[in-house]
């Protein structure tokens, strides 16, 4: 089955999800804790992987799924065609703020990304990446980015890299926060690659992010010419956490061998 066949599918899914979610505020939710008290799940997190497994198991059961809430498969390779899926990335934000979440999904064949879509669901924008064949925002094509200075930057953060930690240094990146325009941050891995691959943001980093954070946004990212890697500049890892960065061609390298010291 070509990918020609699965976009369409994929892209129906991931709206009929949006719409469950949306529904869902009406209803009243059960939210608890993962790893620590700011690692949060609902029912709506898992009753949307659920979905999304049903779906495709009944479109393709080939298909493998490797889910942010632990409900598909045991994915001990990219072998075939798998889904790497999170039904809502952003779940702090989709309790508190009821915005600035997103359905984040990246289908990966024998481990090369061919499919990736980020959809902000209370904005109704889908943001979707085909291999080869270009990264579009509600079927309009995003344009390919131009290199940019990191004096003309924006820049994806948030506070703990210029804050004593245990993981960074924290000095050179308040110089790095010193020479560029500004800093964001939202609170939604996948949006803000997305905002990346627009070119509203210039660049987007972070120490932990997991496969399913990230796996659709850098298909989108990689379509419009944005580098993403891990923070020792390796390419991004889909099987374990790890550092992660999405950048603008021009400034990737940059903030890499001048501003970022791992300890």
């Amino acid at each position: 089955m070509g990918i020609a066949e699965v976009h369409p599918f994929a892209k129906s899914i991931i709206m009929e999800a949006g719409e469950r979610i949306r529904h869902s505020f009406s209803e009243k939710w059960k939210i608890e804790t993962k790893a620590d008290a700011n690692d949060l799940v609902t029912n709506i997190d898992r009753e949307t992987e659920l979905f999304f497994i049903k779906k495709i198991k009944e479109f393709d059961a080939s298909f493998k799924i490797f889910g942010e809430e632990g409900m598909g498969e045991k994915i001990d390779s990219l072998d075939g065609v798998v889904w790497i899926v999170d039904p809502i990335d952003g779940t702090m934000n989709f309790i508190r703020q009821h915005r600035n979440f997103a359905i984040s999904i990246g289908v990966y064949v024998d481990g090369i990304g061919k499919l990736g879509y980020v959809y902000d669901v209370m904005r109704n924008q889908l943001y979707y990446g085909i291999d080869g064949r270009g990264a579009f925002m509600n079927e309009v094509p995003l344009k390919p980015l131009k290199p940019i200075s990191l004096e003309k930057s924006i820049i994806g953060m948030n506070a703990i890299w210029v804050t004593p930690n245990k993981k960074i240094e924290h000095e050179p990146m308040i110089d790095l926060i010193r020479r560029i325009r500004g800093t964001r941050s939202y609170g939604s891995a996948s949006l803000e690659i997305a905002s990346v691959a627009c070119g509203r943001m210039d660049a987007y980093i972070s120490l932990r992010l997991s496969p399913w954070d990230i796996a659709g946004g850098a298909i989108i990212a990689k379509e419009v010419g944005a580098i993403t890697s891990s923070l020792k500049n390796e390419l991004i890892n889909l099987s374990n956490q790890d550092t992660f960065i999405v950048a603008n061609p021009g400034i990737h390298q940059e903030i890499i061998e001048n501003y970022i010291k791992l300890k």
